[in-house]
């Protein structure tokens, strides 16, 4: 045989564009050698982004520690990125992850469990971020989403969305120097600036 007739090795980035599942995420990911990346997928089609930045994941931390003991005493849980599955060629990777209940030892979240994603809105994936991410979940029933966004260092909005119809409506708005207070899902009232890094300098 030539070597021009020499078959390509297996790349599972070609071979299974379009085609990803869960199953077969669970045996060809994380992509060996490649820089570390969150892994989502869209009907088949694997959407790969690069882990957030300084801000939003030193935000993604106070956040958790803000939010965690009023939401352990309403029942329910918070989690870092966890894979949200809607359907086994459909799934997503919430920067923070509040569910219904504990769980133990899941790979694949259903949807059903879960009671609000938050995303930390980046440059990467803003339009995701911003729209399709909220449809997705409000397809899928999950009653809250919440979105939080840096639009300079010192500077940062927190907006919990509510489930009403086939969509999202906003409940609660803050800006870094406002308080953000709501009762539901759980109990939360914080400034959006203890989210900043420059909040602890």
């Amino acid at each position: 045989m030539s070597a021009d007739a020499m078959p390509l090795p297996f790349d599972p980035l070609v071979d299974l564009h379009g085609i990803w599942t869960t199953e077969l995420a669970e045996l060809y990911l994380p992509i060996p050698g490649a820089p570390r990346v969150k892994y989502e997928c869209l009907d088949g089609y694997l959407v790969m982004s690069p882990y957030e930045g300084s801000p939003n994941g030193f935000g993604m931390l106070r956040l958790a520690l803000l939010i965690d003991e009023q939401a352990m005493r309403a029942g329910n849980r918070i989690y870092p990125t966890v894979n949200v599955e809607f359907s086994p060629q459909r799934w997503i990777q919430p920067d923070l992850t509040v569910l219904k209940q504990p769980i133990e030892d899941l790979t694949w979240i259903p949807a059903d469990l879960v009671l609000m994603p938050v995303e930390f809105v980046s440059a990467s994936s803003r339009r995701r971020d911003r729209i399709n991410k909220p449809a997705e979940c409000a397809q899928a029933g999950i009653p809250y989403f919440m979105r939080v966004e840096f639009s300079k260092p010192q500077a940062v909005k927190v907006e919990l969305l509510e489930l009403a119809g086939d969509g999202y409506k906003p409940l609660a708005t803050a800006l870094s120097g406002q308080r953000f207070e709501t009762d539901v899902p759980f109990p939360m009232s914080f400034d959006p600036a203890q989210l900043l890094e420059a909040w602890y300098t």
